[in-house]
């Protein structure tokens, strides 16, 4: 503890300049204007990824959203990608979905969907006519969170949005919202109180008219969470969202108050319609009859982890009894729902080449069912034999960090801590014509890091902090951590 005072000592000396200094508080911007940023790292992951699509009839054409990094572009399958939305206001995304008739047209909507306590808010959905060039908002801006988007596929100014709402409060502007003028003007279909949002719209595959939605109450306090209540449900449209059907416990649906819910309507069965839902006791569902009626597929207590945090599935295009259960870890089932087995391949903690955790958004070729893409909280991964083997894309940078520190070190060194990607230290500077290289950066701690303290007199040993109030110590001399 003897650091202590001499941090005392230090702050106290720093705080004296300043009041001793004013002109320091207004540094004159043309000081200024000959700094540029540099790239340092580190780049051995990603970072959260909250949305997918790609062209269908190019599927090297990829558009991600991101929880905090905007949205990204590539047009060769994720070698190499440019980024699209650095202008506008918001980088927070929560749906973005490419129009296939006319694929410089690009909706996005913002503000993850994800409600974890360290989201960020949007500002409402946004469009673009040019392939990402340029950007227009299009309203809903107090909706906060755009949790999905839903194009007409043969009228392309007919656009649905599931508007999650606020998280720490009550709000009116939310539920599911229509356009029909390409988003001009919006229309909520759909609501059912101040403290329910939409959070999921689909189309039937087969009826563009038929409309699959859910509701979800949720509120979020600083040290608690509520999913689920009253305002939570599943609806269904026949004429494009005008008059909707609730479906209760009668229709299949599991007992009491529900919480979050997502759909997969089948591309390959007409009819067929998988959902899962929070409850007391959540369940995979299923339907055979375009959601008249539902029976319960699959109630094991893992089948909804976590599912404020990730709450997806996908229905194989080709294959109407296989579905992927997107959460910590994806699954899949070939038995219509029944039961799921892990992926292998896409793990957290193991040696060898595994795949981040924690995956929020799939995307499956609709013409060549092994080609996935998808997303977690370490990036994008691509796979060409549907799952069997992937290749992680690490070439984003999309890291959150949580913290930042430096040390006192010649040249010094600079610790962050990631979300769900560990605490880093790496240089500020290094004598090398290459500069500064992935192989400088060390990870000194695990899973959500965040502040990291290095020891005052040995920067080659501190401590990390990381999720659920762990601390550990690390040294870089003898590599016990």
């Amino acid at each position: 503890m003897r650091f202590l005072p001499d941090f005392a000592r230090k702050l106290t000396l720093f705080a004296l300049c300043l009041m001793l200094s004013p002109p320091l508080l207004a540094l004159d911007e043309q000081l200024l204007e000959g700094l540029a940023a540099r790239e340092l790292g580190p780049a051995a992951v990603s970072g959260r990824i909250t949305a997918i699509d790609a062209v269908h009839e190019d599927p090297n054409h990829v558009v991600i959203g991101t929880a905090s990094g905007g949205v990204w572009r590539s047009r060769n399958g994720g070698l190499t990608w440019e980024p699209l939305f650095d202008d506008q206001p918001v980088h927070s995304i929560g749906a973005v979905a490419i129009n296939q008739a006319n694929t410089d047209v690009i909706w996005v909507g913002t503000g993850e969907g994800n409600v974890r306590n360290s989201t960020s808010i949007g500002g409402g959905m946004f469009k673009s006519i040019d392939g990402g060039r340029s950007w227009k908002a299009v309203g809903l801006e107090r909706t906060e969170r755009i949790s999905r988007i839903a194009l007409h596929p043969k009228d392309p100014d007919i656009v649905y949005a599931a508007a999650l709402g606020t998280l720490w409060g009550e709000n009116e502007v939310r539920g599911i919202y229509k356009t029909t003028g390409g988003g001009e003007t919006w229309t909520r279909i759909l609501y059912s109180d101040t403290r329910s949002g939409g959070t999921d719209i689909k189309i039937d595959p087969f009826n563009p008219e038929k409309l699959y939605a859910s509701l979800w109450e949720h509120r979020r306090w600083p040290y608690h969470f509520k999913s689920g209540g009253p305002g939570s449900g599943v609806y269904i449209s026949w004429d494009g969202g005008a008059t909707w059907q609730r479906k209760t416990e009668e229709d299949g649906l599991p007992s009491g108050e529900l919480g979050r819910i997502t759909f997969a309507p089948s591309p390959a069965q007409h009819g067929r319609v998988y959902a899962l839902a929070e409850a007391g006791k959540s369940a995979m569902l299923r339907s055979d009859d375009g959601g008249e009626s539902w029976i319960r597929t699959n109630e094991d207590y893992d089948i909804a982890i976590r599912p404020f945090y990730y709450t997806g599935l996908a229905a194989d295009p080709e294959n109407p009894n296989r579905v992927y259960n997107i959460f910590n870890r994806l699954s899949v089932s070939i038995d219509g729902g029944k039961t799921f087995e892990l992926n292998k391949v896409v793990n957290c903690c193991a040696a060898g080449n595994f795949i981040h955790i924690d995956n929020h958004a799939l995307w499956i070729n609709p013409t060549d069912s092994k080609h996935l893409i998808l997303g977690n909280d370490g990036g994008i991964a691509i796979s060409r034999d549907r799952g069997e083997t992937w290749r992680f894309v690490r070439n984003l940078p999309l890291s959150q960090f949580y913290h930042i520190r430096v040390d006192d070190d010649q040249p010094y060194n600079i610790y962050g801590g990631l979300q769900d990607n560990g605490s880093w230290r790496g240089p500020a500077e290094i004598w090398r014509r290459v500069g500064i290289q992935n192989l400088d950066w060390i990870e000194v701690g695990f899973g959500d890091g965040f502040d990291t303290l290095p020891f005052p007199d040995n920067p080659r040993a501190g401590y990390a902090m990381s999720q659920g109030g762990n601390l550990s110590r690390y040294d870089l001399v003898t590599g016990h951590n």
